[in-house]
């Protein structure tokens, strides 16, 4: 993999963050925008526990989905608090996907501040709460929607693999899915690294960037950014979304949503193995086009 650092800086304006970063679709990290933020210093695990411990959620582990996989379905489910118990002794390869933990506790929402003057169409209903223990994975995937993300980690270090959307067939994109066939598990250590380039060579060509989130960095992930994240410690984030500003852009997220994500659950339903072997001749074949450029 071709992977380089992302730009970083202390905070920056409006102006700057349009005509170097959302325009051209550039990601970066800003490391003092949420230290602003009264969720900086008050949110911990106890406060989390306080607030929404009662709450059942669903989480998941680390296997990777499979041709009879449901979409985001969890393998186990548990209250907030005893996951949080869980997660806190010690390594515990279990996250939380997508939690709205602000349905629950809508006070928290008082404690930080939209970042308005960076993009409009943040769609403030539901900013969400991503959890997981040391040595939990998000496996390569962009998000369905196209949305842009504002990602901010508020404990624990996490790391981050990102790609843009371009790079989607060297990454062996499953077609009508957002994710890629490829484990990228542990691809920063060579002795734990699930990674297979000779399985996967065009993986090898990929343009992207590596990065450690530390706590109180926020992230800007562009719309339809590929991203395979690791928490490093046990930790918790929140990602802000924005509709994406191109018309294109919005089009496609939509037809992701109510087209293709129904297309593929209904062929996963009918006929699995058939529907998962068609998909991995194309994967194959889009790689194979990529190394031959």
């Amino acid at each position: 993999m071709q992977l380089k650092q992302v730009d970083t800086v202390a905070n920056i304006d409006g102006e700057d963050f349009k005509n170097k970063y959302y325009d051209p679709q550039v990601p970066l990290i800003i490391r003092d925008l949420a230290k602003q933020w009264p969720a900086y210093t008050k949110w911990n695990w106890e406060y989390l526990k306080e607030v929404a411990g009662k709450e059942k959620v669903g989480i998941y582990n680390n296997v990777k989905s499979d041709a009879y996989t449901p979409i985001n379905k969890a393998d186990e489910y548990t209250t907030f608090g005893e996951y949080i118990d869980m997660i806190s002794k010690g390594p515990a390869a279990w996250r939380i996907f997508l939690f709205n933990i602000f349905s629950h506790a809508p006070q928290l929402t008082k404690d930080f501040t939209w970042p308005d003057h960076l993009m409009k169409g943040f769609v403030k209903r539901v900013p969400m709460l991503f959890v997981g223990g040391q040595g939990s994975i998000t496996h390569m995937h962009f998000d369905i929607d196209l949305s842009h993300i504002i990602h901010t980690q508020f404990a624990g270090r996490k790391r981050v693999l990102l790609f843009p959307h371009e790079e989607q067939f060297k990454l062996y994109r499953k077609p009508f899915e957002v994710l890629s066939v490829a484990d990228f598990s542990n691809y920063y250590d060579p002795e734990r690294s699930k990674l297979d380039i000779a399985q996967f060579p065009a993986v090898d060509t990929a343009e992207g960037y590596d990065i450690i989130l530390e706590p109180g960095d926020t992230l800007f992930m562009p719309g339809g950014y590929w991203h395979h994240m690791e928490y490093l410690e046990s930790g918790f984030a929140m990602s802000l979304r924005a509709l994406n500003n191109s018309f294109s852009g919005k089009l496609k997220g939509v037809w992701n949503l109510v087209g293709m994500r129904n297309i593929d659950t209904l062929m996963k339903k009918t006929m699995p193995i058939k529907w998962y072997d068609w998909k991995k001749k194309k994967i194959f074949d889009a790689a194979e086009k990529e190394l031959q450029i």
